[in-house]
């Protein structure tokens, strides 16, 4: 038999609350001292209550969609596509559409009204519509946080890139590379500071130099190549790349193979977003793997706890990456 689902009622009673105590602190409205809207908070994630999503449009005039934001030179990767569906597959579960908002539609105003609220994606700081956005008048949640400054997000889901490239480094540090290179976008996203941040930390802490090379945000697999041709050019002793974009990893391999250097023996290579162009790769490529589809479902979760008031604004909540080890790093099919 399947258990009828948790009312706010239910709630109320548990927390002993009257319901519209615990209606306005779900809701982030009436007066609800801090600690009596922290207990009936807690109550609600541990009985699992999830708010009935059309009574809810109906009293609010929702619109029962959210609106997803993507950097802008990176809707082609597979990392972001990935990310997407996760977020689709959790709002369904929720009752709520997403939509996938072109560039500049912040900018026209009006977007209160046509969703709920916005997951931003990597928020760059040169990108016009972030600003916007996050003062578009509806809950924003951001994967990674925004380094841009002004109106601050109602939430975050972050991962913690630089211990993911730290791990990186020491592993290709115990397979022997001593002049490592990491091809990373400027510190213009909260991602792409946090490793180049790490590498200084890394190369500090190990006596061992990391030679950075700034390549775009998308880098495509061309100007990955170029990068690392000058890098095999001007680098004594080079012995690893690490590239950071999704799918600019084919470049350091071909880079690799017209200088006549085996990936996994004569350099080690890796990637810090694991996508297809890293497993499919030949040989496949050591990566991050930043779990794309789960944080696209964390950050969706996240969104949906703040409409719902079972999440404090300001909440940053961690996502967790891992490494996978493959042949460009070991030398072994």
């Amino acid at each position: 038999m399947t258990s009828r689902p948790v009312t706010l009622i239910d709630v109320a009673r548990a927390a002993g609350v009257s319901k519209s105590t615990a209606s306005n602190a779900l809701g982030g409205s009436g007066r609800v001292s801090g600690t009596t809207r922290e207990r009936i908070l807690d109550v609600a994630r541990e009985l699992g209550y999830r708010p009935n999503t059309a009574a809810r449009s109906l009293r609010r005039s929702s619109t029962g969609a959210i609106g997803l934001h993507l950097p802008r030179t990176a809707t082609r990767l597979d990392y972001y596509m990935n990310l997407a569906f996760g977020a689709v597959e959790r709002a369904r579960e929720d009752g709520l559409d997403l939509v996938l908002l072109a560039p500049g539609t912040a900018s026209g105003g009006g977007l209160a009204a046509r969703v709920d609220g916005l997951l931003v994606i990597d928020p760059e700081v040169d990108d016009p519509s972030v600003p916007d956005l996050l003062d578009a008048g509806v809950p924003v949640v951001t994967g990674e946080r925004y380094l841009g400054g002004g109106v601050a997000p109602s939430g975050a889901v972050v991962c913690d890139n630089a211990a993911s490239l730290a791990a990186l480094l020491d592993h290709l540090a115990e397979r022997g590379a001593r002049r490592p290179a990491l091809l990373a976008p400027g510190p213009g996203s909260d991602w792409a500071a946090a490793l180049r941040a790490a590498a200084g930390d890394w190369s500090r802490r190990e006596g061992v130099d990391v030679v950075v090379r700034t390549v775009p945000f998308a880098a495509t697999p061309a100007e990955a190549e170029a990068a690392t041709a000058d890098l095999i050019a001007t680098v004594p002793g080079l012995d690893a790349v690490v590239c950071a974009p999704d799918g600019a990893v084919p470049g350091v391999l071909a880079a690799a193979a017209h200088a006549g250097l085996q990936p996994g023996t004569d350099l080690l290579v890796a990637v810090c977003v694991d996508g297809a162009a890293a497993r499919g790769s030949s040989p496949p490529v050591t990566a991050v793997d930043l779990r794309a589809a789960e944080y696209g479902r964390a950050c969706a979760a996240l969104l949906s706890d703040l409409l719902a008031g079972t999440a404090q604004p300001g909440v940053v909540r961690r996502h967790d990456w891992a490494l996978n080890i493959r042949a460009s790093t070991t030398g072994r099919p």
